[in-house]
């Protein structure tokens, strides 16, 4: 049986215009060691007459060339900073390029992604075809990936450095991209300005660094990574605006029992309602200590404020921990990724907003995706043992618990 996904080709697109060739330092929140991966997005369009395959394909390139003239570091390479420095990233800017991948599929159709999980971990890895371990080993900083499915559909796979940018800025990159494909005025002009979040040196008579509870590490108990990682299946399912509702009231009802004022975000009352879903239906110990990991935005937290524009990363960890003696350290962790706010459902290179936006691969890391026409429900994808599957869905569904 042939590849489901075939390759026609595979070509480096450079900036279309002559950009600044340099070594561009990276910050520290850039250079963290837990960031040093691929973000893999996968954007899925519609039939449309507007996705004409010569002239699609076309169109994408040419804008991805302009795109890269702002944005010219997705066109360098990130490399370890050399000296004495040498937990520090930096980008070697030479308009080495981008990589642009055209592929066909006989066998998927627009409707095998709308409000589905992939069968197994890996089942869309080939609609990124090129994907690296090692972010750091001259590998390109940004890879494209347009497949034509078989019912005339279109699906954008994308991957791009996590050492350069984090899930706004990766957003705001492909809007931009995508306006240019569309024939728009892309804004907003990127910034990039990475000395605003380095740090600032620590005098000899300031105090320790405050070790964060994110960092710390659990006890394993239970053998966690085994637990967590073995035969897993994806899982995907949808809460609309109502049922975000029932949950925020049901967190309400709680702090009122304890004597509680704080009112509780869409965001808040989803991430509890999973990692407890989560933790329950894996079945961990009662002494297992389980940890709840999310991005915070510090865009508007910082001061001098981050100018509009800055693709960097630009948030930090915050930390969940069960009161319980009963789950970034992996061991007794759960990573929960906010893509529902981003900005992907935007995404237009000319044939209408994608239908789809998800992963490449849905792993134990906890997805919160948009929703096709429903701008306030959220999808949540998620990968757990095929063992714990149905009591985990179980749990997720429930109205009672």
């Amino acid at each position: 049986m042939g590849s489901s996904v075939r390759v026609k080709s595979a070509v480096v697109i450079s900036p279309s215009e002559p950009t600044p060739s340099c070594v561009l330092p990276l910050s520290a929140l850039d250079s963290q060691l837990f960031l040093r991966f691929t973000i893999e997005y996968l954007l899925v369009y519609k039939p449309s007459p507007a996705l004409d395959h010569l002239a699609t394909s076309a169109r994408l390139k040419s804008a991805l060339a302009k795109a890269l003239v702002p944005y010219y570091p997705f066109a360098g390479r990130v490399r370890p900073r050399p000296g004495p420095d040498a937990s520090g990233l930096e980008v070697l800017c030479r308009a080495q390029g981008a990589v642009f991948i055209e592929a066909f599929s006989d066998r998927y159709t627009a409707n095998d992604f709308i409000d589905k999980a992939p069968k197994t971990v890996t089942h869309w890895r080939k609609f990124l075809s090129l994907y690296t371990q090692d972010v750091l080993k001259g590998s390109p900083p940004l890879v494209v990936q347009l497949t034509w499915l078989n019912d005339g559909a279109a699906a954008v796979g994308v991957g791009i450095n996590h050492c350069i940018c984090d899930g706004i800025g990766s957003a705001e990159f492909l809007n931009y991209f995508a306006d240019l494909a569309s024939g728009k005025s892309p804004a907003p002009k990127p910034v990039w300005n990475r000395h605003i979040l380095s740090p600032r040196p620590i005098r000899p008579n300031k105090p320790s660094p405050i070790i964060l509870p994110e960092f710390n590490p659990v006890p394993d108990l239970c053998n966690f990574m085994t637990r967590v990682s073995t035969d897993l299946k994806p899982t995907s399912i949808t809460f609309d605006r109502r049922r975000l509702h029932e949950l925020q009231q049901n967190a309400a009802r709680s702090a009122s029992q304890l004597s509680e004022s704080h009112s509780h975000t869409c965001f808040e009352v989803l991430a509890a309602h999973v990692w407890r879903s989560w933790a329950r239906a894996l079945g961990f110990p009662s002494n297992q200590r389980v940890k709840l990991l999310f991005s915070i935005n510090v865009r508007n937290r910082v001061k001098p404020g981050i100018p509009e524009g800055y693709y960097g990363n630009a948030f930090v960890l915050g930390c969940a921990v069960s009161e319980r003696k009963g789950c970034p350290e992996s061991v007794g962790v759960l990573i929960v990724s906010q893509w529902s706010r981003l900005g992907l459902e935007r995404v237009d290179f000319g044939a209408g907003k994608p239908v789809n936006v998800g992963p490449v691969l849905c792993d134990r890391y906890c997805l919160f995706l948009p929703v096709n026409n429903q701008r306030e429900a959220v999808k949540v994808m998620l990968a757990v043992p095929s063992s714990a599957v149905d009591h985990y869905q179980y749990l997720l569904t429930a109205t009672h618990l």
